[in-house]
C-alpha cells in the first residue's frame, strides 16, 4: 500500500499496520466498513483493496484530504468524511469497525488542538477510548464486529468491560509487546506518576480487540471470562 502523509497528519505505525492487517482478513466483498479516526486512510484503504464499502472520519480536515488522496493513489474508494467520532454516520450501521483512537496520555488535561489531536487523549489516554465504546455497538449491524488497537498503558480491562456492557462479545485476537513508542517514552516519567506504567517499565503491550455484536436484534451483555 503506498501511503503519502502531510504535516500534522499522524504517519502510520506498527499498531496501525497490525490492525490493517486484521481488517484485510475479514474485509469481504459487499460488506460496509467504518474507519473513525481515519488518519492516512490506512484502514479504510485495506478494507476497500478486499472489496468492501468503506467510509473513513477523522476530525481533521488534512487528514480527511489525505485519505482521499491516499485512495486514489492505491486505486480504491473511500467515502471520507469530516467530523467528530461517528456524527458524521448517525443512523448508519456497519458489518465492521476498525479503530486506532488516539490513547498517549497528555500533558495537561485541556482537549487536544491541532496536530497533537492525532495522539493526545487526555489525562490516561481513554478519553476517545471511552466515547467509542460507548457508542460503537450503536452501529454495528447484527453480527457486525469492531475491531479496536489498545495500549496496555491505558487500562484494557476498562475497554473489555465498556464493550462487554453494550452487549459485545469481547476477545484478543492479538498482542505484541514492545518498547514504548517515541511520545510515550518521552512522557514515561509523567505515566508513572500517574500510576499508568510501573516504575523503570518502559515498554508496553499492543492489543487487538475485537467486539462482536449479537446475529439477532435484541443486544444481551456477556462479560468474557478472560480478556
Amino acid at each position: 500500500m503506498r501511503l503519502l502523509t502531510v504535516p500534522g497528519v499522524f504517519r502510520p505505525r506498527s499498531d496501525s499496520r497490525m490492525l490493517a492487517a486484521r481488517v484485510a482478513e475479514r474485509a469481504q466483498p459487499g460488506i460496509s466498513f467504518l474507519d473513525p479516526f481515519t488518519g492516512s486512510g490506512i484502514l479504510a484503504i485495506a478494507a476497500a483493496e478486499a472489496g468492501a464499502a468503506a467510509t473513513a472520519i477523522d476530525i481533521s480536515r488534512r487528514a480527511v484530504a489525505c485519505t482521499w488522496l491516499n485512495a486514489r493513489l492505491n486505486g480504491t474508494r473511500v467515502r471520507a468524511l469530516r467530523g467528530d467520532l461517528l456524527s458524521p454516520v448517525a443512523g448508519e450501521r456497519f458489518d465492521l469497525i476498525a479503530a486506532n483512537p488516539p490513547y498517549v496520555p497528555a500533558l495537561g488535561g485541556a482537549q487536544a488542538h491541532g496536530a497533537a489531536r492525532a495522539w493526545d487523549a487526555g489525562v490516561d489516554g481513554r478519553a476517545l477510548i471511552d466515547r467509542l465504546c460507548l457508542t460503537a455497538a450503536q452501529h454495528l449491524a447484527p453480527g457486525g464486529r469492531l475491531l479496536l488497537a489498545h495500549s496496555s498503558v491505558c487500562d484494557p480491562e476498562a475497554t473489555v468491560a465498556m464493550l462487554s456492557s453494550s452487549g459485545l462479545e469481547v476477545a484478543v485476537l492479538e498482542r505484541e509487546r514492545g518498547p514504548l513508542g517515541p511520545l510515550m517514552a518521552e512522557r514515561a516519567a509523567l505515566l508513572e506518576r500517574r500510576s499508568l506504567l510501573d516504575p523503570g517499565v518502559r515498554d508496553e503491550e499492543v492489543l487487538i480487540f475485537e467486539g462482536r455484536a449479537p446475529q439477532g436484534s435484541a443486544r444481551r451483555t456477556r462479560v468474557p471470562a478472560s480478556a
